[in-house]
């Protein structure tokens, strides 16, 4: 078996987030299905060997919402990082990531409700809401959270210009 490089060491796995929003301005959160406690995020996941950030997006969208009823807003300038907690570290992808850094895009929601459907074959989320702007990252798994703000505060004029 490889061993395992030493957490510090380790790089971050390329991918990506979506901030989906309503016509009311509200963002899309799932509550995870694999944490007990309320652990809430925005659809986001990696991105395949060969796919571009814009394409892991939309392909992360329809595998976590059922839907790609979404026109692309805005794509954030910046990559933002996350870490895992150590203890999680060598649980998720086989030890070999510290976290992820991800590219963020911001997307408008052209369907209406029935149009999102969480339990595909790559479920992740329990439920799911539409959720205030202001209020979503007090509602984010704890390790994320100062990611989230930034990708927030980063694209707060993109996101508000879709109101």
């Amino acid at each position: 078996m490889k061993q395992k490089l030493p957490f510090a060491m380790r790089p971050y796995r390329r991918g990506v987030g979506v901030i989906l929003l309503s016509g009311d301005g509200l963002v899309f959160a799932g509550q995870r299905v694999d944490t007990p406690e309320p652990a809430w995020q925005l659809p986001q996941g990696g991105i395949d060997e060969g796919e571009t950030p814009i394409e892991a997006a939309l392909r992360e969208l329809k595998e976590e919402t059922g839907t790609d009823k979404a026109d692309v807003v805005s794509e954030s300038a910046d990559w933002f990082t996350y870490d895992l907690p150590p203890e999680l570290a060598d649980k998720v992808w086989h030890g070999r990531y510290r976290g992820q850094q991800q590219k963020w895009f911001v997307m408008r929601f052209t369907g209406d409700d029935g149009d999102i459907d969480i339990s595909g074959p790559s479920r992740e989320f329990a439920r799911w809401k539409w959720a205030s702007l202001d209020d979503i990252a007090a509602q984010i798994v704890p390790f994320k959270r100062d990611m989230y703000i930034q990708v927030l505060e980063a694209l707060r004029p993109a996101i508000l210009a879709v109101k």
